[in-house]
């Protein structure tokens, strides 16, 4: 299933209008401020914007009509483009984002609902700058990093499509949870990411609580107790070897900050973070002959045992020119089994979406490379 959805703001109006989502309360209050309008403005357009999702100045009821008019000579309200938005037959949802009209400008977004939750994958950058191996993405240079308004819209998107807003008496959310697991290093782009989940967690606006968002990093440790104590989120490890010499080599930020730096700062990371938010999920994907030997899945446990942690192993999912195989399902289920028996909980991802090109990275190459194919309007 495909289709595009297409604002009906044209864009070159956008371009001469500031986009007013992204602002915080206190950027609102300014702009309200500046316009010499009643503070108490501030808050009902803040409501209308981040509560209600309304993204239409005209549809915003209690607000004065010269104020609406104000408001769209100057500003517009916008999540950004969807250029692509495939579903899976598993109910996956993969979405392909465009922002600021720049067609290089794209990220995608995954949505992944199951009986309890419904998560929704975010990206960071547009591209990476980490080169991991196994990584699709890591074959798509860094263009930029995500401004807040484009890493919150990710959520406002997914948020609308599934139905969230506008929001009703009692509803229960949709997406329910938020993972930092897209494209692009999240704490390479720590300022914005910051800002976007203080966006997202505010209870004035969005709302989603802190222990519901989970940032995964690649490892970059200095800045791994900083998601504790500052953004009070979860973490988790995208770490795939336990042997220092092959996690370089998979993946190259270890030469910068090796395992024992990394593991010095989840330990950090534990003793600063909430009682909700302590555990660590270690991500391993899972590399036929690379890192599966039984010898691998002890040198797992022993290195991240004494930390609350849970192994999350992941099936290799196979792209274009990549040149890892993914182990065979017996062979992931011996090493679940080998970590278990040595006291680490440890658990194996379902794959999702295996029919949309849910692999990160995949979708954006695929809709790159087929760009001038024509795509039904929705």
């Amino acid at each position: 299933m495909r289709y595009c959805v297409r604002h009906s703001s044209t864009e070159s109006e956008k371009r001469q209008q500031n986009n007013l989502f992204g602002k915080s309360y206190k950027d609102i209050v300014q702009i309200i401020d500046s316009m010499g309008v009643s503070s108490f403005r501030s808050k009902q357009l803040y409501e209308w914007m981040y509560t209600k999702g309304t993204t239409m100045f005209q549809d915003m009821g209690n607000i004065p009509k010269d104020l609406k008019q104000r408001l769209e000579e100057k500003y517009v309200i916008d999540y950004g483009r969807v250029l692509d938005n495939q579903l899976s037959e598993d109910e996956t949802r993969k979405m392909l984002i465009q922002f600021d009209n720049d067609p290089r400008a794209s990220v995608e977004t995954v949505f992944i609902p199951t009986t309890y939750r419904g998560t929704l994958c975010v990206s960071s950058q547009v591209g990476c700058s980490l080169s991991c191996t196994f990584c699709h993405t890591g074959t798509q240079k860094l263009y930029r990093n995500l401004t807040p308004a484009e890493i919150a819209g990710q959520y406002m998107v997914a948020a609308w499509i599934a139905g969230d807003y506008p929001q009703k008496e009692n509803q229960v959310r949709k997406v329910s949870n938020i993972v930092f697991m897209g494209q692009g290093e999240p704490l390479y782009n720590f300022r914005n990411v910051s800002a976007a989940i203080e966006l997202l967690t505010d209870p004035k606006g969005i709302g989603l609580a802190p222990w519901r968002i989970t940032i995964s990093t690649s490892g970059v440790a200095p800045l791994i107790p900083r998601i504790a104590s500052e953004l009070r989120v979860g973490l988790a490890v995208s770490l795939h070897s336990a042997d220092n010499d092959l996690r370089s080599e998979i993946m190259p930020i270890n030469k910068t900050y090796p395992l024992p730096m990394l593991m010095q700062s989840c330990a950090e990371f534990v003793k600063l973070a909430s009682p909700k938010n302590r555990r660590i999920t270690f991500e391993y994907v899972m590399l036929d002959g690379v890192n599966d030997s039984d010898l691998d899945a002890k040198r797992l446990a022993r290195l991240i045992k004494g930390l609350p942690a849970h192994v999350n192993l992941i099936p290799f999912n196979p792209w274009p020119g990549s040149a890892y195989k993914s182990s065979s399902p017996e062979r992931v289920e011996e090493f679940c089994r080998t970590v278990e028996s040595l006291g680490i909980y440890a658990s194996v991802r379902q794959p999702r979406g295996d029919d949309i090109l849910a692999a990160c990275g995949q979708l954006k190459s695929d809709y790159d490379n087929n760009s001038a194919e024509p795509h039904a309007t929705a």
